[in-house]
This record gives structure tokens, sequence and C-alpha cells, in this order.
């Protein structure tokens, strides 16, 4: 029987979920993350044994930072996204089979930017900067380590012929070093990125595509759906 090692680009995972699933309190979105790995075990052709999920994140910034737009400063510390983001580690530690590993935040580049739609509507001049509301900016926050975590981990499982199967939950091609690795160990690599588009380029690098989650707009009937607007943004 085939031992399974799932890996979770954490980031990645939440953004998708609160696509697909709808919003969650932090321990409905930790059941939910193994409800969705384990359906990687349960496949029509063969029954998969799970050697452990590895999930990737980073801790949520404790920063203050300066919105561009008004003289008003946001301590993140005190918001509803923190305390979200550290409720939802804490769940995911006390889950059976769930190793979190941890990256770092880039602190130094925490701050607002423009969502890119707007940014469109400025260069083509639908709007002025006279329009600009404090909804038009998003806090971009940028991780490091995460994806070096990955393809160390996805290394070791390879060469210490501890799975013979990995499944990446991810969306970037980040990983495509450690993949051809695992590859070449005699590992089957299957990428779930969750109706994420892909680059063709990234089909020569794994060995299966597999999103265990119904297509939008069909996945508003999958089980683990739930259909209310997003009250904490992820």
């Amino acid at each position: 029987m085939p031992t399974t090692a799932i890996l979770v680009d954490g980031g990645f995972y939440r953004k998708r979920a609160n696509l697909l699933f709808g919003p969650k309190s932090p321990a409905e979105r930790a059941k939910e993350l193994i409800s969705y790995c384990c359906r990687h075990l349960d496949r029509e052709d063969e029954t998969r044994t799970l050697y452990r999920i590895f999930y990737y994140d980073c801790a949520p910034s404790e920063k203050t930072v300066m919105h561009p737009l008004t003289p008003k400063s946001i301590n993140l510390k005190k918001t509803d996204l923190y305390k979200w983001n550290v409720d939802f580690l804490n769940a995911l530690r006390c889950q059976r089979k769930v190793a979190v590993r941890m990256g770092e935040l880039l602190e130094s580049n925490i701050g607002y930017v423009l969502k890119g739609e707007i940014t469109k509507k400025l260069c083509r001049k639908e709007i002025t900067i006279d329009d600009l509301t404090e909804e038009d900016f998003l806090l971009d926050i940028q991780q490091k380590g995460v994806d070096m975590k990955i393809g160390l981990d996805i290394s070791s499982l390879a060469y210490k012929k501890l799975v013979n199967q990995i499944v990446l939950i991810a969306g970037d091609s980040d990983f495509v070093p450690a993949a051809k690795h695992a590859r070449r160990e005699g590992i089957d690599f299957i990428l779930d990125p969750m109706w994420h588009t892909i680059k063709p380029s990234l089909y020569e690098h794994i060995d299966g595509l597999e999103s265990c989650v119904k297509k939008p707009p069909n996945n508003k009937n999958d089980k683990l759906y739930k259909g209310i607007k997003l009250e904490i943004p992820l």
C-alpha cells in the first residue's frame, strides 16, 4: 500500500480554501484542511496510507504599519486577522499527524500596496488619485524560508525512502528542483493546485495533477463548502 506525505503551502491553501469553501473559524478551517488532505488517500484506483501532513506558513506580523492614504497607523497585532491566524496555527498543531513548519516574514517589506485592478484603472485614467479609498489598498506581506523548507522536506522524504508518494498542495513553480530530485528517487509526485491555473511547463516535472474539490462554480456543492461572505480577510 502506497505511503503518502502531504505538503501544504499554507498561504496558498488559506486563500484557495476561502475561495472554494468559504470563510470559517480557525478550528473549522483546521479540520477542513485535514479532511481535504485525506481525500488524497482514498482514491478510486487505490487506497493510500498517510505518513504525515506537513503545513508550511509564517506567524502573523505584529508590526505597526502606516496606511498610505491616511495618517492612520495600524497595529497588526490588534487586528482580527492576527487573532484568527494565531488560533488557526494553534488548532493545526493539535491535529494528529500534522507537522507545522514555520518560516519568517520579511518585516522590512510589510506595507500597503494598491490592488492590481485599481492600478490598471489609474493607468487607463479611468480614475484619479483623488478617487482612491482605503479599500483600494491591500496589505503586502512576503514570506521567506517557506519554499526552502518545502524543498528540504521533499528531498529528505525522497532520500530516506520514508514515503513512495508526495502530494504537494501549492500553486507556483518554486518546487520544481525538489520535485525533479524526488522523481529521480522513484517518488510518485502529485501536484494539487486546487484548480489554480499552473504553467503548462510544470506538467513535465510532476507525475499527476489532482484537485480534490469540485471545479468552480460546482465547488458550492462540495461537502466542505460553507457559503457565506468573507468576514476575515486571508
